[in-house]
């Protein structure tokens, strides 16, 4: 299926494969690539130096175009950004909007460039400054997400801007993928089928969390780090929205010692970060700390499989999802699925023609 983003960006399929934290990496990613869609590794889990290993180790699996996600507030930012132009990385995808001059130097490289979005003054404002395409995520996407349903939100964009809008929030089959396309979307992006494949390193029992959850099972909560989040409902975050200022403080600093430790960051540093987050947010010093240091609490189920103790963000797909497909098994039913939504409303309109011709 050929679409503005499969030409962008030189995929055969139009899929993305989020970059979550701890969960795409390169056996993701590869697999993604493989399959014909476009795998996205997430940098913020990854030291300078884990990234670059991480872009080569896809790099020797597989061929196929795939794409890097960095934090544009990140202190090491440009430093990211470097690898992706010096290790040939065909796509730059962005958690929060990059500045211009970001924007700019990728795209000099020849670096296609998608910002993820969760308004549509954001996507006019990146499309103006020169991104290649926008992610649109809906509220029911997982992580940090916003308050609109993408069947809102994604039309309002689509009609805002000139570039190819891929659509994120909800999808996990072929009729979003047409659905989607409907709304004037170049294609989907899917976070929470993803991680649900036998290609995710997720530990086992944690997919059974995912695999298990209804609907009531997934909730939206501020209490982790202070910004609208969507997950999992955990013994953590039950802890969280029991817990007063004190104790979330406390919790904070023994997130940020232990992230330290593992991210080789020094104090300067994740306070720089913090300091980065809370600009133009309404934080307290410990939801501060809480953010800066999320990837911990993430960690702990996603790397360490102890869904008790950590963060499982979680899009509200993941009770309709049953099962632990491969990658490529995924993208092949999603597109023929697709086809045959597509033929299907073909024949409608060959039956609803037939009719009126008769009358």
């Amino acid at each position: 299926m050929e679409t503005p983003l499969t030409r962008l960006v030189g995929v055969q399929h139009p899929i993305v494969q989020t970059g979550m934290g701890w969960v795409a990496g390169p056996r993701l990613v590869s697999a993604t690539a493989g399959a014909g869609a476009l795998g996205v590794l997430a940098s913020a889990t990854m030291t300078v130096e884990q990234l670059r290993a991480a872009v080569r180790e896809v790099k020797s699996r597989t061929d196929a175009p795939f794409g890097v996600n960095l934090r544009a507030d990140a202190g090491d930012a440009r430093d990211r950004v470097r690898i992706i132009v010096d290790e040939g990385v065909r796509v730059a995808s962005f958690a929060l909007a990059p500045s211009k001059a970001l924007i700019d130097e990728l795209k000099d490289a020849g670096v296609v460039v998608i910002p993820s979005i969760g308004a549509r003054r954001h996507a006019e404002k990146v499309a103006a400054w020169g991104a290649d395409a926008v992610i649109v995520q809906g509220g029911e996407g997982g992580g940090h997400t916003g308050e609109v349903a993408t069947t809102v939100l994604l039309p309002q964009v689509v009609d805002a801007v000139d570039i190819p809008v891929i659509a994120a929030g909800g999808f996990h089959d072929g009729r979003g993928l047409v659905a989607a396309l409907a709304y004037g979307a170049a294609g989907v992006a899917m976070g929470t089928r993803f991680l649900l494949t036998s290609d995710s390193p997720v530990p086992a029992a944690v997919k059974a969390r995912y695999l298990a959850a209804s609907v009531k099972d997934i909730t939206l909560t501020t209490r982790v780090d202070g910004l609208p989040h969507r997950m999992l409902r955990t013994e953590l975050v039950a802890a969280l929205e029991r817990s007063g200022r004190i104790a979330s403080l406390a919790r904070a600093v023994r997130h940020a010692a232990a992230f330290r430790k593992v991210s080789g960051l020094g104090w300067t540093r994740m306070a720089r970060d913090g300091l980065a987050m809370k600009h133009g947010k309404d934080l307290t010093w410990s939801q501060m700390l809480l953010a800066a240091n999320t990837p911990m609490m993430l960690r702990a189920a996603m790397v360490d499989g102890r869904p008790e103790a950590g963060v499982m963000a979680s899009g509200q797909v993941a009770a309709l999802i049953e099962d632990l497909p491969s990658c490529a098994e995924l993208v092949e039913r999603v597109m023929v699925q697709a086809d045959e939504v597509r033929e299907r409303l073909a024949r409608l309109g060959q039956s609803g023609a037939g009719a009126g011709n008769q009358n």
